[in-house]
């Protein structure tokens, strides 16, 4: 197998975007789109990979940091002035070179190698991936000889009627034998409205010099897409998250909704996992076996295990045990470690916390900066008052523990072993294990009182 070269083009501010945010690396399904490409470029085995960077080049090279090398297009050329920022590094390389463009999230490594493959089968200089286009309006048509082979490129503005007709365009994505193509980039002149230098004119070059161009047409034209605007994102992402869905699906998980519910490519789902309408998973998620998320559910960088329900809650970089019960209307804050068989309930919020196998908090709590126990009972309205304005403290209850309703638990303090705190007490020093602590003011009745207030 010949060496393999990859050059992505990932220079361009993307003006028509309109935001503060280089083009390439605006989000599709919660990843940048570079990252999408270079993921893909990746699996097709290259020897090495480089990154055309110009606007924004340091935020792109942090995002992609040593998965590519990097080459800098300081001035916006064109796109053959951009290959050409490689010729240092690749130009006397013998092999296969794919330029790709960074702002193609959809591009498959299926299709990649599928393109490959088809350059070497027909020993060709230069090979174009084109797609099928029901309204090609804009794009360069691509025109064949008798025997499938490319005769030439023809730009939308210069079409006669005929070939306006053709509907396999150019998608801007091509394979080229290396060397051939620096040799060809040298020649490459911007003798043109716009006095930029085009990648497509190293295939009339080659054409000119007797050589095989030829054309692999994908399957899935959506593949191809180019984003160069806030619409064609959003049609990436809709066909993203409708790609990233169906793979779920198809590996057993349940979504009762795929229209609605938002799921990141790095995501990891087990089967006989429901997930209903509503619910954003995001980031390096990890969920089990058999659990029900949503509706209305967002969890970001956690991980999950079995048969858990997470039910219109949001969970953030913790983990959750199995068989655990979240919600509704719960936040796992990050940091936080849900241990099994654990009931967190409606308008509890957990931060930074331990959370013992088997304990609860049913509803209405803040427990944050905490080590819970196991089988610990937390009532209603309690809080761990962790911080004194200016530092935050732990709060430690140990396992067995009963803590009545609207208590504060004022750290740093422990509770002991198998205790009780009576509702509605303030605990500002540690309880011994098995005592009942109570911690609140006497309550003292005064008969007639209301009478004399009425008067």
């Amino acid at each position: 197998m010949s060496n393999r070269y990859a050059i992505i083009l990932a220079a361009g501010q993307g003006t028509r975007m309109k935001s503060k945010l280089y083009k390439v690396l605006h989000p599709v399904c919660g990843k940048p789109m570079v990252e999408h490409v270079l993921e893909q470029v990746k699996h097709v085995n290259m020897s090495e990979v480089v990154t055309v960077v110009g606007h924004g080049a340091e935020l792109v090279q942090a995002q992609l940091g040593e998965r590519s090398e990097f080459v800098l297009q300081a001035e916006q050329l064109g796109t053959a002035h951009a290959v050409m920022q490689a010729k240092d590094r690749l130009q006397n390389k013998d092999g296969i070179t794919l330029v790709v463009c960074g702002d193609t999230p959809l591009i498959t490594a299926e299709t990649m190698s599928s393109l490959i493959q088809h350059h070497e089968e027909q020993q060709a200089k230069a090979t174009i991936l084109t797609a099928h286009q029901e309204n090609p309006a804009g794009y360069g048509r691509i025109i064949r000889d008798e025997a499938g082979l490319v005769k030439r490129i023809v730009e939308h503005k210069d079409a006669n009627d005929e070939e306006l007709a053709v509907q396999e365009v150019n998608t801007g994505t091509y394979c080229f034998d290396n060397r051939a193509l620096f040799e060809a980039l040298d020649k490459v002149n911007n003798d043109n409205v716009q006095g930029e230098y085009y990648l497509p004119d190293v295939i009339e070059i080659l054409q000119s010099e007797g050589e095989t161009i030829g054309a692999f047409q994908t399957p899935l034209g959506s593949e191809t897409l180019g984003v160069n605007d806030r619409v064609a994102l959003s049609q990436a992402e809709r066909l993203m998250k409708a790609r990233i869905n169906e793979q779920h699906m198809r590996n057993g998980v349940s979504l009762i909704d795929p229209e609605n519910t938002y799921i990141s490519s790095e995501a990891v789902i087990g089967r006989d996992t429901v997930i209903y309408p509503g619910t954003v998973i995001l980031g390096k998620t990890t969920i089990g076996e058999d659990c029900i998320i949503g509706p209305n559910s967002e969890v970001k960088d956690s991980k999950i295990v079995d048969r858990t329900t997470v039910k219109q809650s949001v969970v953030h970089d913790s983990d959750v045990g199995s068989d655990v019960n979240i919600g509704p209307f719960a936040h796992i804050r990050p940091q936080s470690a849900i241990a099994d068989e654990v009931k967190i309930g409606n308008f509890v919020e957990i931060k930074k916390a331990n959370f013992g196998k088997g304990s609860k908090a049913s509803h209405l709590s803040y427990i944050g900066d905490a080590e819970v126990g196991a089988n610990v009972n937390i009532g209603c309205g309690s809080i761990t008052v962790n911080y004194d304005g200016k530092n935050k403290h732990l709060t430690t209850i140990e396992d067995n523990v009963f803590i009545g309703c609207n208590s504060n638990l004022v750290a740093p303090v422990t509770v002991g072993k198998g205790a009780y705190v009576a509702a509605g007490s303030t605990i500002t020093k540690n309880v011994p294990g098995e005592a009942l602590s109570i911690a609140r003011a006497r309550q003292e009745n005064k008969e007639g009182y209301a009478s004399k207030l009425n008067k």
